[in-house]
């Protein structure tokens, strides 16, 4: 078959990246954001497009800068705000050398873009009240900060200092791939004034609504009402060891905040003002126990008096990005089942689900038309990247309509199949597979076992980090199973690994690899096995449990369990799942001394939820137990000292699968040992 872009990385790393989504009051305009490689191919710039929902003109292009745009929402007069930390054109100060993203306004006659809003560390997550156009914003601000001066003031003296320690008092201290401190986000509200003369621009002074929110507002959540009197926000509550998220909701005009709900058996997250503002709803997860696993509900909160109705009681499904019809009589949802993430529709009144679609995509960055008659949504699968398309709100079973999208969805090497197989206690375990055009039973092809993280996820949707596609082009069949502990099966299919990861998890993946194997167009003398996170644990588990495959990649795992617990950013969580009898049963350092398979690890010296110092034992380790008398072993560590639990960077990427495809060509093809050249 002629070449794709997934036979060649340069070309891979250039192909635009959508998404988010976001529609215009009148419905007649939707913006999505693309991502696309700089001119020297270090990095991704993200630019605005418009969509037509009606599906008849093709995109266009709204913003362009070398710092790009995102978070963009619209004004009730269609203007559009977004964030960026391009160069103010109205600036004397010496904000290039230390830019933060701005807040600009597009207007809505197509004008030239300007800066209506800025604070000294920046401008994030802009939410507008649909009818009185309040701007609510979060900015990363110091305790000490009682306002602009005060803030920049200690800005300016940390930077002329060269002072980047941080003093915590609390638990935690980091945060996925970045420190929590020394500043903390704050919300701030403001509207859209025009100048006191003709020659003053439009702007909004932003007032501090939580200026003492201290680290309550970490990672936070948030929705203003549509008249835009209220914020409601997720709110991090301190407990002993750690804190739960519960929920608030501020007085725009005052700055008074009460406790909307808050319950130390669950969190609230995403949460929705109705389309009156009288109710919130929300998605609240039920805490953990080393015995049961996490379970989420859509749930419906009165904003006068905190009276809470569950709306999704019987649904065995987890609903995410909860978003109201404009009359208030049901909530669209998407909600990941069976190796797809479909939209529902649930009833307000009933909590009755209907099903939207009824294909093999994933959605997401859900939004519903003025009228309530259209949904519009990314969509995606292993066919596609996400993509816009839109379907009926009130239609059961339907097919999405793909609209004009900025980028085309790029030639595919190979094909995509569904498989499944039953365990031998009886439970059903399925998996996509993607094979190269050319395999057949008399030219079967290499296997290669892909476990997903989380571990509370699923191999349904599009991935640029885990693309099997560029395995594909050089000849392997990638197999995506999703294992106990995989959602979209159940509480029961999670409860069977929960705590328990060398078991039930592992068991499946086998069976579901001896179920693949057994096809005639696969070559089961030739497989392997990689991961990342969870999956990470998982290669680990399987390298000391098991010799069946010829290589091992794991990628940001965890190693030995005693030691991941303490160490990880959200060491409180953890605890909730194993406790030290679990971690120590369920943890593959203990499997050291039965690895034989050549691993290749790989870990970012940035990686907060799975640190450094789990690749660093592994590789001291393995390597301690393989190592000849010459120095040679078959084993291989590729370190990045500044990347995090993701490989984000492009050129980095190119090094990532370079390094992996090199590994198991050499061990699974039996290829010579060929190092990229840009490590050598």
């Amino acid at each position: 078959m002629p070449p794709t872009p997934f036979h060649d990385l340069d070309a891979y790393v250039a192909l635009p990246r959508t998404g988010g989504l976001t529609l215009s009051p009148d419905g007649s305009r939707l913006v999505t954001a693309v991502s696309t490689l700089n001119p020297d191919k270090t990095k991704y710039v993200t630019a605005l497009w418009e969509v037509d929902p009606a599906g008849e003109r093709p995109a266009r292009r709204l913003t362009r800068s070398a710092k790009g745009e995102s978070g963009a929402a619209f004004l009730p007069d269609g203007s559009l705000l977004f964030g960026s930390a391009r160069p103010d054109p109205g600036s004397s100060g010496d904000d290039a050398d230390d830019p933060v993203p701005l807040l600009w306004l597009l207007p809505a006659d197509g004008g030239e873009a300007r800066v209506v809003a800025k604070r000294p560390g920046g401008i994030g997550g802009v939410v507008v009240a649909r009818e009185s156009g309040t701007v609510i914003v979060a900015s990363d601000t110091f305790p000490s900060s009682g306002d602009v001066e005060s803030e920049e003031k200690r800005r300016k003296e940390r930077k002329e200092k060269k002072v980047a320690a941080i003093l915590h008092e609390r638990y935690p201290v980091r945060y996925w791939d970045h420190d929590l401190g020394p500043d903390a986000p704050r919300l701030f509200a403001g509207t859209l004034h025009d100048g006191d003369t003709p020659l003053d621009d439009p702007a909004v002074e932003l007032r501090d609504l939580t200026p003492d929110a201290g680290r309550a507002l970490d990672s936070a959540g948030y929705d203003v009402s549509p008249d835009g009197s209220a914020v409601v926000t997720m709110w991090n509550m301190l407990e002993r060891g750690g804190l739960r998220q519960s929920l608030v909701v501020v007085d725009v005009a005052t700055g008074e905040r009460r406790v909307l709900a808050d319950h130390a058996d669950y969190e609230f997250e995403t949460p929705r003002f109705s389309p009156d503002g009288s109710t919130v709803a929300v998605v609240r997860g039920k805490r953990s126990t080393p015995t049961e696993p996490v379970d989420q509900k859509l749930v419906l909160i009165s904003v006068a008096d905190g009276t809470l109705r569950e709306l999704t009681a019987d649904w065995d499904r987890w609903p995410s990005a909860p978003r109201w019809t404009p009359d208030g009589s049901a909530l669209i949802v998407v909600a990941d089942d069976d190796g797809r993430a479909p939209v529902f529709r649930i009833d307000a009144a009933t909590g009755a689900v209907t099903k939207l679609t009824s294909d093999d995509y994933a959605y997401s960055d859900i939004v519903v038309s003025p009228d309530g008659a259209t949904v519009y949504a990314l969509r995606t699968s292993y066919l596609e990247p996400p993509a816009p398309v839109r379907l009926a709100a009130d239609v059961a079973d339907q097919q999405s309509v793909p609209l004009p999208a900025p980028a085309p969805s790029p030639a595919l090497p190979g094909t995509v199949a569904e498989l499944e197989t039953t365990t031998s206690d009886g439970v059903r375990v399925r998996a996509w597979l993607a094979r190269p055009a050319g395999a057949s039973a008399t030219s079967p092809a290499p296997l290669l076992l892909w476990i997903h993280g989380g571990p509370l996820n699923s191999w349904n949707a599009w991935s640029w980090r885990w693309n099997p596609w560029l395995a594909v082009a050089q000849g392997y069949a990638v197999l995506l199973p999703d294992p106990a502990l995989s959602t979209g099966y159940g509480l029961d299919f999670i409860r069977r690994g929960w705590g328990s990861w060398g078991k039930a998890p592992f068991t499946d993946l086998m069976a579901i690899t001896d179920a693949t194997v057994a096809r005639d167009d696969i070559d089961e003398t030739r497989t392997a096995a990689m991961g990342g996170s969870f999956g990470g644990y998982m290669a680990n588990w399987v390298a000391g449990n098991t010799d069946r495959f010829d290589a091992i990649v794991t990628h940001a795992s965890l190693w030995a369990l005693d030691q991941f617990g303490p160490t990880t950013d959200a060491a409180f969580y953890w605890v909730k799942e194993m406790t030290a009898e679990m971690a120590a049963a369920n943890s593959p350092h203990n499997h050291v001394d039965s690895i034989t398979t050549p691993m290749l690890v790989i870990h970012g010296d940035r990686d907060y939820r799975v640190p450094i110092g789990e690749a660093l034992r592994l590789w001291f380790e393995i390597a301690s137990r393989a190592e000849a008398e010459d120095g040679e072993m078959p084993h291989k560590f590729l370190y990045f000292p500044n990347e995090n639990h993701w490989i984000l960077t492009p050129q980095h990427a190119k090094v990532w699968y370079q390094t992996v495809f090199a590994f198991l060509g050499h061990h699974v093809l039996g290829k010579d040992w060929e190092i990229p050249a840009i490590l050598t």
